[in-house]
């Protein structure tokens, strides 16, 4: 009887774990993961890990709904148009959404993104750094900053792609690590 009674209130258990809030924080390790990406010049063979960026760059981990949508292009797009300025303040831009990397090559093609896009197709990563929206089946707009030594250095659980002051704070503290 109470093995009948779990198996009934798991999948609730399971439904109410996904949709809790983030529980990661400022200062906390980023989780390490492994992801499929591309670039506008090709579809990698391997897989890109966080951890292996550790100690080279501060990091910016763009989650983003979907490849070829109005805001997300838009929110990438900002980032190909400051990438220089990016890269001076040593930080290397990843976008991530559940679109597969041949998706993610064709929009960073036609789009000459700078940086490489990393297919979460089943969204473990974004859940992981509560950036997946249930409701939606597609990851929400976030952004978190990871520092050198692989700890995380900002957090904007609400990104606005067309609000520029979203953009503003996030330089504001890459430039904090220098």
């Amino acid at each position: 009887m109470k093995s009948s009674m779990i198996l009934l209130f798991l999948p609730l258990l399971l439904l109410a774990q996904e949709n809790s809030a983030p529980s990661l924080k400022v200062g906390d390790p980023a989780p390490n993961f492994s992801l499929p990406y591309a670039t506008q010049d090709s579809v990698a063979e391997d897989k890109l890990t966080l951890a292996s960026l550790f100690g080279k760059r501060n990091i910016i981990l763009a989650f983003y709904p979907a490849d070829w949508s109005g805001g997300c292009t838009k929110e990438m797009c900002t980032m190909r148009d400051n990438f220089s300025e990016l890269s001076k303040l040593n930080a290397e831009v990843l976008g991530i959404s559940g679109d597969y990397e041949y998706s993610h090559h064709e929009w960073a093609k036609a789009l000459k993104l700078p940086f490489k896009l990393l297919a979460d197709h089943v969204h473990a990563v974004a859940r992981t750094y509560g950036s997946y929206n249930n409701d939606y089946g597609m990851n929400k707009r976030t952004v978190y900053v990871i520092d050198k030594s692989g700890e995380i250095a900002y957090i904007d659980l609400e990104y606005k792609a067309r609000d520029l002051a979203s953009f503003n704070k996030l330089q504001d503290a890459i430039k904090k690590l220098q």
